[in-house]
């Protein structure tokens, strides 16, 4: 019975070294990247399918060579998904394993699949295509948030919060406005990870090395059963840049960051001290030592999570940075900052849909806060500027004193006794009660954007017909 070949044998068997020394085995060990990129498999099968139609199509290989591989090719495939492949860090990566696996399959005309073709536009080809099916889940993941948002907020259009700037109650809006401006926010997150999708979407298969190939082989072909719009225009650009992999982490970082934004305000509004919100038990845990604990750590971690993804970013800046053209070995580590970031978002995102869709409102609470400190005094300064003819500094300035005069009473604006407001500014008059409610604060915000239920209302609709 004749011994299966090793790695290393079935390696030499495609690849030979052309200089004296063996491969020191550190060298082995820092030159392998199977254990990341081994999940490109399915990209890596589709690139090599379509690059062997394409050389049957030019007649560069016969039509039986081309049908023996692309069922051999199929057939690596279901290996792979079964769990049957062996992957050795001695045929360093999924290229190789793929390859050599195809050659034990079909022989010779495994051999030949690689003509016209690098490494280089192979690896360029797979990692786009990844990236842009790790787009496509993020797409879906995000509409699937978004619904979320904008059905919370159609339930709390009537709902008054306190609006914060600094971390304090400042003036009265609806939680459906709240909650609006992170349907904004992520309608933009969307629209950057679309942006970054388009520009991807172009074929480098058929740059080969760096200079293009010899072969008379047909790019658009390609490009068109793997879906991209075009093939690439320029061979050096193809093969050297990543900064279609920066831009999807870019957007997956400004993304996380709105999430890490909301995460933060869970964290606060559903403690004690708030107390506006009350996540899940599902997305809650308990202490391991205080019984009375609810933590939570689901928006604990997506706060965290963020910060990887930011980090992600950066490191794979680090690494293009200093690169001169065309491919440098620095490229290998392209993967595991794109794979763990757009990995992470995507878990952030699911999260963040479970937290949203089961949060618990404690409308009284959020009432109650909302009129607090008196949140309603830059209405009785607009007042006076509208009805009393004043200068809005003046009537600033007016509205802090009639504020101060109600701490020393005690009491809310609205039941301050005008007698008192008068002993401050003499055109106030009765009907400045009218604007001093909770209520009447959010309905006379009506400007385009504004919390007034009608706008919201607008806005709600929009947003539904935009997203969704």
């Amino acid at each position: 019975m004749t011994a299966k070949p090793s790695a290393q044998k079935k390696k030499e068997g495609l690849l030979r070294r052309h200089f004296g020394a063996d491969t020191a085995e550190i060298m082995k060990s820092i030159n392998a990247s199977i254990d990341i990129d081994r999940r490109l498999y399915n990209q890596d099968i589709a690139g090599s399918v379509a690059h062997c139609n394409m050389l049957v199509s030019q007649g560069l290989i016969t039509e039986d060579d081309g049908l023996a591989i692309t069922r051999g090719l199929e057939e690596v495939r279901k290996e792979i998904e079964a769990g049957q492949m062996e992957f050795d860090p001695a045929l360093e990566d999924i290229h190789m394993h793929v390859e050599a696996r195809l050659t034990e399959l079909v022989g010779d005309a495994g051999k030949r699949l690689h003509m016209a073709r690098s490494r280089n536009d192979q690896v360029a080809t797979d990692f786009r295509l990844w990236v842009r099916d790790a787009l496509d889940g993020l797409e879906l993941a995000f509409q699937n948030l978004h619904k979320v948002f904008i059905d919370l907020a159609e339930d709390h259009v009537e709902t008054v919060m306190p609006g914060f700037t600094h971390s304090q109650p400042a003036q009265p809006v609806t939680f459906a406005h709240y909650l609006l401006a992170y349907v904004e926010m992520i309608g933009r997150d969307r629209g950057r990870l679309r942006d970054a999708r388009g520009r991807l979407n172009e074929c480098p298969l058929g740059s080969a090395a760096l200079a293009g190939t010899s072969f008379d082989i047909d790019r658009e072909l390609t490009a068109a059963e793997l879906g991209f719009d075009r093939p690439t225009a320029n061979s050096i650009d193809s093969v050297s840049d990543r900064d279609f992999a920066l831009e999807a982490l870019s957007a997956a970082a400004i993304a996380a960051v709105h999430l890490s934004r909301l995460s933060e305000e869970l964290v606060l509004w559903s403690s004690p001290s708030f107390g506006l919100v009350r996540l899940a038990d599902e997305f809650s845990t308990g202490s391991s030592i205080m019984p009375q604990k609810r933590n939570p750590d689901a928006a604990e971690l997506v706060r965290a999570k963020s910060g990887m993804i930011i980090g992600s970013l950066n490191a794979l800046l680090i690494t293009v940075k200093g690169l001169p053209l065309a491919y440098s070995k620095d490229l290998q580590e392209d993967k595991k900052p794109t794979f763990d970031s757009l990995d992470t978002l995507l878990l952030c995102v699911e999260a963040m849909t479970g937290m949203m869709g089961s949060l618990e409102v404690d409308k009284q609470r959020m009432r109650e806060m909302a009129g607090a400190e008196y949140s309603t005094a830059t209405d009785l300064a607009d007042w006076m500027v509208r009805e009393g003819g004043l200068a809005f500094r003046d009537a600033y300035n007016a509205a802090g004193a009639v504020v101060n005069l109600a701490k020393d009473r005690g009491c809310r604006l609205e039941d301050l006794p005008l007698i008192d407001m008068q002993t401050v500014e003499a055109c106030i008059s009765d009907s400045v009660y009218e604007v001093l409610s909770l209520d009447e604060s959010v309905a006379s915000r009506s400007s385009q954007g504004g919390t007034a239920g009608a706008r919201v209302r607008e806005a709600l609709s929009s947003a539904r017909a935009r997203y969704l």
